[in-house]
């Protein structure tokens, strides 16, 4: 394992410890709402702490980029991190929510993981490396198929401006597959496509956070990641279309028809 992964690892493994023992004890944390539908728990700091301290030990000339604390330092390096993806599903008890740590370098993705801690599931990835689930080699699904396939999405819940045009893309996307999945954490959604569980994925108004670790998990399985144009620029959109090769083109002419200029990128 390369060692700036293996740091990562050990940071996002103990984030997670801590917020699985925090999920017996629901009842008694502090919530703070930060806007429509968007809450924060002392959970997710106390993660976020954990994980920026971790990395800033080995590596304090580093840049951070997380999603309580914003940006800190200026470097080559640029760690991206949600200490906790899916806090609503966690504040509710539904066990689905991950740690995602990923590094940039010189503007690349060159390190990812998403770990999972409810089923100590840790995906991780180094450029040029491949991407792996608990030590086993992941890839895409196979699948050539839309209409054979599953596909992942996640509903507009806090930007509501593309509201329209997502759900003529989730209409189609809906009566031309086998199945739409919505589960609550896009980075999770994201590792699920890279181990084949999906075959493709979508979602508008995403922030860098939710998508570096596992955008890298599925290019480094044989996948394909873009924006709903199909081009690059969905870490600064936030307008992401992912999955296997037959299947992301696929998704991508059945979005083509409903993008509006502020979904194109």
């Amino acid at each position: 394992m390369h060692p700036m992964l293996n740091i990562a690892v050990k940071a996002a493994r103990r984030a997670g410890n801590l917020i699985h023992r925090a999920a017996d004890n629901l009842d008694h944390l502090t919530v703070t709402k930060k806007s429509h539908a968007d809450y924060v728990s002392e959970v997710d700091r106390a993660a976020e702490r954990i994980i920026v301290d971790a990395l800033l030990q080995a590596y304090p000339t580093h840049a951070i980029l997380a999603e309580e604390g914003g940006a800190q330092g200026e470097s080559e390096y640029l760690w991206i991190i949600d200490p906790l993806d899916g806090t609503t599903n966690f504040l509710h008890g539904v066990p689905q929510y991950a740690v995602s740590i990923a590094l940039q370098h010189n503007g690349v993705l060159t390190q990812a993981v998403v770990y999972d801690p409810t089923k100590n599931d840790l995906f991780t990835a180094t450029r040029g490396r491949g991407a792996f689930l608990n030590d086993k080699r992941l890839r895409v699904s196979k699948r050539k198929e839309l209409e054979d396939s599953l596909i992942g999405t996640g509903f507009p819940y806090t930007r509501f401006e593309h509201m329209d045009a997502y759900l003529a893309i989730f209409k189609d996307v809906m009566q031309n597959t086998a199945g739409l999945r919505r589960a609550g954490a896009a980075s999770l959604d994201l590792a699920w496509t890279a181990a084949g569980r999906y075959d493709g994925f979508f979602e508008t108004g995403l922030k860098p956070w939710d998508m570096a670790g596992g955008a890298l998990l599925i290019s480094e399985a044989g996948g394909i990641v873009s924006d709903l144009a199909g081009n690059q620029s969905y870490m600064a959109s936030g307008h992401i279309c992912a999955g296997n090769p037959h299947i992301h083109e696929q998704l991508l002419k059945l979005i083509a028809p409903h993008l509006t200029e502020g979904l194109k990128g």
